[in-house]
C-alpha cells in the first residue's frame, strides 16, 4: 500500500503551485475547474511519484495556524544532501520565507530545516 497524494486547500492557488513548481521541483498539470461549484486544482508531481493536490473554492477559510497544534505538521522534502538542505533553506529565507529550524541535526539524525510557506504551512527540506 502506498499513499496516492497529499491535498491542501489554499486561498491564493497559483501562488502555492507556483512555489512548489520553482522551488521544490514539481511539475503540474492544467487547472481543473468545476465550474458549478467554482472548485479549482492543480496536481503537482514529484520526482519519485509522489504526487500532492492543491484545491480551493470560493467558501474556503484560512484560519489561524499556529506552529504547535494538532494535524498535519509539515510536508517534508528530501533534497540529497546537507548542502542541497543549506542552499534552499538559504534561497527561501533570501527570498523573504520565515525559517523556523535548522538547517540542524536533530536527536533523531535527521539533517533538516522548517520553513513557513504557502499560507502559514510548515514545509520542511531534509537530506
Amino acid at each position: 500500500m502506498k499513499i496516492e497524494h497529499i491535498a491542501m486547500y489554499v486561498v491564493e492557488l497559483e501562488k502555492a503551485r507556483d512555489f512548489f513548481v520553482k522551488y521544490l521541483g514539481g511539475k503540474s498539470n492544467d487547472v481543473y475547474h468545476n465550474v458549478k461549484t467554482d472548485f479549482r486544482s492543480y496536481f503537482i508531481s514529484f520526482e519519485d511519484g509522489a504526487r500532492l493536490e492543491l484545491m480551493t473554492k470560493p467558501e474556503i477559510i484560512d484560519a489561524d495556524k499556529p506552529l504547535n497544534r494538532t494535524g498535519y505538521a509539515h510536508i517534508a522534502f528530501s533534497v540529497g544532501s546537507k548542502d542541497k538542505v543549506d542552499e534552499l533553506t538559504e534561497r527561501l529565507r533570501a527570498d523573504g520565507y520565515e525559517v523556523v529550524s535548522g538547517p540542524r541535526t536533530t536527536g533523531d539524525g535527521y539533517y533538516e530545516s522548517c520553513i513557513v510557506a504557502v499560507e502559514g504551512n510548515q514545509i520542511e527540506i531534509t537530506v
